[in-house]
């Protein structure tokens, strides 16, 4: 069903899969990651997709085709022969549960890795920290790629759009990527 589905919205898929592949080179040239590291998603509420970066290919070289379609519900790939990150859970839970989440980035930058290492809230020292919430909480502990790290992502985003991720980066979230990117 959701196959034949995207036949007719393949304009609309090809757009976001290109808005995920040029915010994925604003992140390299903005240094907030490196190579392949973080991911990139955004969920289309009309089909309930979620569209997310495929694992271990560099953001320059990512093509449109590559990108994972995933059912948001099921947890199901719906088009792809790419691995889709090992995050995609993260990003799933947000839009599952979330209806104002919309894009989601997950970076591993210098100094928000570096942070994440306290298992700290980044508390509210600078205006710039009220985009995300009263303060930036930081999830406890897991291992990525894992449903307790989603899990975690979850419970610290609740009531913000931004969370530290103990000894691992920064996830976050808005109405579209341009927002996720500027959080």
């Amino acid at each position: 069903k959701i196959r034949h589905l995207l036949g007719g919205i393949s304009m609309l898929q090809k757009a976001i899969r290109e808005e995920i592949i040029y915010y994925g080179k604003k992140l390299i040239e903005g240094k907030l990651t490196k190579g392949t590291g973080g991911n990139i998603s955004i969920c289309d509420r009309e089909t309930g997709l979620m569209a997310i970066t495929p694992s271990g290919i560099d953001y320059f070289d990512i093509q449109p085709e590559q990108i994972v379609l995933i059912d948001v519900n099921t947890g199901d790939i719906v088009e792809s022969d790419n691995v889709p990150s090992s995050e995609s859970n993260m990003h799933r839970i947000l839009y599952k549960y979330r209806s104002d989440v919309h894009a989601v980035i997950h970076t591993h930058t210098t100094f928000a890795a570096t942070i994440s290492c306290l298992n700290q809230p980044l508390p509210p020292v600078h205006y710039l920290v009220a985009h995300a919430g009263v303060d930036v909480r930081c999830a406890p502990y897991a291992t990525y790629g894992t449903v307790e790290l989603a899990e975690n992502a979850f419970e610290a985003m609740k009531d913000r759009k931004a969370c530290l991720l103990a000894n691992h980066g920064l996830l976050a979230a808005g109405k579209n990527l341009a927002e996720a990117y500027m959080i």
